[in-house]
């Protein structure tokens, strides 16, 4: 019996919605208070909350319903089947609020035909062929940034992570150096993730101290992101950069998007093209330095594929191991470990009673976890993924990017990418785990080390440097492969 003809057999009487959890108080103090305590840790609340109420709870913020969701039916239901009838909420789309203070009307934050003709406009900078060509940036970003790395060193793999993924998405955005303004994106960043999910009683026009700072952010990315538009509006050249498409491409009918069109697709690749991946990779070297037998068969695939030389594109489809160790990190700790849908109008969702204006939050890291489509779901296996049984798994299960028409548009880029830089830096280097240094997952926005990921790098012997070439020396190791 599928899940929405279990709900229509519920017996009579019953309400129609779940039972969740009563915790959220009933004014704006209480809503307040609940808010302050569950964002300290909001994990352990939704998994406790799956665990006493299933994998579908709702509950109410004031006379708003709101449902928290880790089921692949009516996820697909959702996304798929009704997508018209749920769009991007308040916390997407609000100027006042939501990410959109940030992205303005980027794919992220926009809804209806607009996000249609964006999407459009968009695609063709995704196109496999233009992301192909990124390949060798991406690697050659990555020998850069490890020439500051030493045997023994103890560094933060997530300050790492987040400077390398950085630079080569404004290479490969902007076709320029992001060094002069890394600290600035690092900052814009902190400000998004804490004023989309911070509670206040206060009206936004208030300035508190955080919305404040979300303004400096703000003029900062657009100071950046602009001088980028105005310098290639001027030059009018194609440098074979993702921005070069946004300002080319043309509609149905010749029109190109407004510098602000462009400022607002820009912004939204530039924060979501870089953390993302850099949090994949940040929680991937932490499932290794626990799973050494997990690391070793990475290490023998890559010393045995590559024998030393730096990986190219063609070279992924020969490292099948290295692509499931990322799958299965993706699994346990999605990027983005949820996102919601507004109901647009009244409607059921399996089911389920869906008033105007209901808020469906999906939970997808409690969805990669689910019990009834796992096994050992909370263990880290990468060998799962060529079992013959994950053919039957329910597609809507595995959501890393999103699903349905709003599928993340630039999810074969972050996984080109990961493949790319986890070859690159574990053929290379082991990070090992700091003993006695716990790393507490923060979920914002994104999934993240909370205080940082210190962790000590360890230089490795490739196939390369026992044959006496030296990998210190990256031109002759080329030579050399």
């Amino acid at each position: 019996m599928n899940h929405a003809a279990r709900v229509e057999n519920r017996p009579s009487g019953a309400s129609p919605f779940p039972p969740g959890p009563n915790e959220m108080g009933e004014g704006a103090w209480q809503n307040y208070l609940f808010y302050r305590r569950f964002f300290k840790d909001p994990l352990s609340y939704v998994t406790r909350w799956m665990e006493t109420y299933g994998d579908v709870w709702h509950f109410m913020i004031g006379d708003n319903h709101n449902y928290a969701v880790a089921n692949p039916d009516v996820i697909h239901e959702l996304f798929v089947r009704q997508s018209k009838r749920f769009i991007k909420g308040p916390a997407y789309t609000s100027k006042k609020t939501g990410l959109a203070r940030f992205m303005g009307e980027g794919l992220v934050t926009s809804n209806g035909e607009f996000w249609k003709r964006q999407r459009r406009l968009v695609a063709p900078a995704f196109h496999a062929i233009r992301v192909h060509a990124y390949a060798d940036t991406m690697v050659d970003y990555t020998l850069k940034r490890l020439e500051g790395w030493s045997d023994g060193a103890v560094l933060d793999a997530d300050e790492e992570m987040m400077q390398l993924t950085l630079t080569i998405v404004a290479r490969t955005l902007f076709d320029a150096d992001a060094s002069s303004t890394v600290n600035q994106v690092k900052q814009a960043v902190a400000v998004v993730q804490k004023a989309n999910n911070t509670a206040s009683i206060l009206p936004y026009w208030i300035p508190t101290p955080l919305r404040l700072r979300s303004w400096l952010a703000n003029n900062a990315l657009n100071k950046i992101v602009y001088s980028f538009i105005n310098d290639r509006r001027k030059s009018g050249e194609d440098r074979g950069d993702l921005l070069s498409m946004l300002l080319l491409a043309e509609d149905a009918d010749g029109e190109r998007m407004t510098d602000l069109q462009a400022r607002d697709e820009a912004v939204t690749l530039f924060l979501a093209g870089h953390e993302t991946t850099a949090n994949t990779l940040n929680w991937t070297w932490w499932l290794l330095a626990q799973h050494p037998e997990v690391e070793a068969k990475l290490h023998a695939e890559l010393d045995s594929a590559l024998a030393g030389r730096r990986p190219k594109l063609e070279d992924l489809r020969r490292l099948p191991y290295t692509d499931i160790v990322i799958k299965e990190a993706l699994r346990l700790m999605p990027a983005v470990w949820s996102v919601s849908r507004t109901a647009a109008e009244d409607t059921k969702a399996c089911g389920y009673p869906m008033p105007e204006g209901t808020t469906a939050q999906v939970m997808i890291y409690l969805l990669h976890r689910h019990p009834e489509h796992w096994k050992q779901p909370n263990d880290f296996l990468p060998e799962r993924w060529l079992e013959p049984e994950i053919e039957n798994l329910h597609k809507y299960a595995y959501l890393p990017f999103g699903g349905g028409p709003r599928v993340c548009i630039g999810n074969s880029f972050a996984i080109m990418e990961a493949n790319l830089l986890l070859a690159t830096i574990a053929q290379r280097y082991q990070l090992r785990l700091i003993d006695g240094v716990e790393i507490k997952p923060a979920a914002l926005i994104t999934l993240f080390p909370r205080d940082g990921l210190p962790m000590r790098v360890e230089r490795r012997s490739t196939r390369a440097e026992t044959a006496g070439t030296s990998v210190d020396s990256d031109s002759k190791l080329y030579a050399a492969g």
